[in-house]
């Protein structure tokens, strides 16, 4: 029997079974015969009961016993066939839903790599791992058990009542009535045990939040001593979820001891009306043996049924949250502008090349191709986040190929944002971002984010070699180009002093290595790309200086020839740019070189000598 999970209720049933079933359509030859089996299964079990009527009137009774080894082989043959049946649906069933689930789970990644940044921005990490765990295990939960127990349910109620009314109208009113009592008690149970499971999950979402919390902060609890404040909270908490879970259990718990009880009612009342029935002539032995096993079976699937709808509501409800993130609108790409490999022949004319030459163009959709230089041009760009709220306000901005453009000002001012810009992650509202020359509009996502690299200061390490996270940057690198990377970052060194080199596996984001030795595999992985822009996003603000140093180095030789965006709040490490870009609320106050702007005496001078300091 399955119970209340807990889960809310779908928004739109029909609409989330009609997206399910479009899923089980793919298969709907192995449903087809799950459901033949489920027929051919409730079929022998519902006859096989009626069959009792005539063993026992044409053969028990006479003392026909050659005839009695017959009919009990036969009956042997139909339930052997119901049992093979119910172990044949049983084992397609969780065949099929394991390939259901799989294509939902194949086409819910393929729809979540396709989503927009402002998508993760608006939902945390847990809500959608949520529909990649609970929610698929409840819709396969589902799939494997409750939709065929609920057909063979409602096919075994349904043939039970017209068996019973078959043998004895009258007498199946008794079983009528206590069925309608049964389901009458299983909705009120039902209504109440979901209320207090509803309290039980959100008083265990409380508790477990608070314990997590306490667990992340036990250094801050014990400076402050706040243990006995916190056990105070806690056992609150505590005392709530008891208090929920002990209503919750009660009322789940009294389902089944109510309904045997009610059961047993029903078979002693139905035994006394039947055995006076046929003391006085009104019902055959046979008859009333068939009725009164009818009526033992009777609660069983109505119990089932109602059980397992709730329990499919629940799955649906999940169904529901993942066929909405499907729906979401995915990014726009109206691209149409490649990137492919290049080269210049004899003449100097450029040419696409099938081979990687280290020279790319841009490919038009007429055929033509324009160098990759990497000359980038804001051209009074307005951009917010939200409605009504303004980031940038018309920014105009130009990085030519091979310079180093930094940027500083207070958090806020919009400096990330300006490289977010580039890389197309968010669209802006107004102006236009021009790359050789080329609106990046026009430019496919994926080709514009292939021709730039990121070095950012949360460094995102996969599971895998160190090897393999370097190769990230660009998957055909080769071992070699690979190992040329990690020099070029100043990385080989630390690597080569690891029990396994290259081969070292990293895992839970590379936390066996520490925040320095991370980050020059980030610049590895930049590095192996080579791309012709690259942007570095407080690539060193969390490391310590000799570190920094260190990163420096790897950093300056890879960003040699190519068109750099620096951003950083210690202006130490912007002063070799060709120009330096002071941010403030979305607008650029100065412009310049270091030494331009230290003349100036403004903002960036103030911030170099101490007298502003950076929010």
């Amino acid at each position: 029997m399955a119970r209340y999970t807990g889960y809310k209720r779908p928004k739109n049933t029909r609409k989330a079974l009609a997206e399910l079933f479009k899923y089980m359509g793919y298969h709907k030859w192995l449903l087809l015969v799950v459901a033949v089996l489920v027929c051919i299964s409730t079929g022998a079990s519902v006859a096989g009961t009626y069959l009792l009527k005539p063993v026992i009137n044409n053969y028990i009774l006479p003392g026909d016993v050659q005839g009695l080894i017959l009919a009990l082989v036969g009956m042997g043959i139909m339930y052997l066939c119901g049992a093979l049946s119910t172990l044949g649906y049983n084992r397609l069933m969780v065949k099929t839903s394991q390939k259901v689930v799989g294509d939902i789970r194949r086409d819910l990644f393929a729809h979540v790599q396709t989503l927009p940044l402002k998508y993760f921005d608006a939902n945390t990490h847990g809500e959608l791992m949520s529909r990649f765990t609970n929610d698929v295990d409840t819709v396969q939960e589902a799939l494997n058990n409750s939709f065929t127990m609920v057909i063979q349910s409602s096919l075994t109620l349904t043939g039970t009542v017209v068996m019973l009314l078959v043998l004895s109208v009258r007498m199946a009113m008794i079983v009528i009535v206590f069925l309608i009592l049964m389901f009458l008690f299983i909705k009120w149970n039902g209504k109440r045990s979901r209320q207090y499971y509803d309290m039980q999950q959100a008083e265990l979402a409380g508790i477990n939040g608070f314990v997590e919390e306490m667990a992340a902060g036990q250094k801050v609890e014990k400076i402050f001593n706040h243990e006995e404040e916190d056990m105070k909270v806690f056992r609150e908490k505590n005392e709530k979820l008891r208090k929920a879970s002990t209503s919750a259990l009660a009322y789940s718990g009294m389902m089944v001891p109510s309904i045997v009880s009610l059961s047993y009612a029903n078979y002693a009342v139905s035994a006394c009306v039947g055995g006076l029935y046929a003391l006085a002539g009104l019902m055959d032995l046979g008859s009333l043996a068939a009725y009164l096993v009818y009526v033992r079976q009777s609660a069983m699937p109505l119990n089932q049924f109602t059980q397992q709808v709730n329990f499919i509501l629940s799955a649906l409800a999940g169904a529901e949250r993942i066929f909405e993130m499907m729906h979401e609108e995915p990014e726009i790409d109206e691209g149409t502008v490649t990137l492919v490999p290049a080269r210049l022949d004899q003449d100097r004319h450029l040419e696409e090349s099938r081979e990687y030459t280290g020279t790319f163009a841009w490919k038009s959709a007429d055929g033509a191709l324009t160098l990759l230089r990497g000359d980038v041009r804001f051209e009074n760009v307005v951009f917010g986040y939200v409605p009504g709220k303004t980031v940038l306000s018309g920014i105009s901005l130009y990085a030519k190929p091979g310079q180093k453009i930094a940027f500083v000002g207070s958090t806020g001012a919009g400096k990330t944002t300006i490289t977010n810009l580039i890389n197309r992650f968010y669209e802006i509202q107004e102006g236009r971002i021009l790359y050789d020359g080329i609106d990046i509009r026009e430019i496919r996502k994926a080709d514009l984010r292939r021709s730039l690299a990121m070095v950012i200061q949360d460094t995102h390490l996969f599971t895998g070699t160190i090897m393999d996270n370097i190769r990230y940057g660009r998957l055909d690198a080769t071992d070699e180009e690979v190992v040329e990377a990690a020099k070029l970052a100043n990385a080989d060194s630390f690597i080569r002093r690891l029990p396994n080199g290259y081969q070292t596996m990293l895992y839970s984001d590379g936390s066996n290595l520490s925040q320095g030795q991370r980050q020059l595999l980030a610049i590895a992985r930049a590095a192996v790309a080579h791309p012709p822009v690259l942007i570095l996003d407080e690539a060193t603000s969390s490391i310590d200086t000799r570190t920094e140093r260190l990163i420096e180095k790897g950093m300056d030789a890879i960003m040699e020839g190519r068109t750099v965006f620096v951003i950083a709040h210690r202006l130490s490490t912007v002063r070799n740019s060709q120009a330096i870009m002071v941010l403030e609320h979305g607008h650029i106050l100065e412009r310049g070189s270091h030494e331009e702007l230290l003349e100036q005496k403004g903002r960036y001078y103030q911030l170099y000598t101490g007298m502003y300091e950076l929010d």
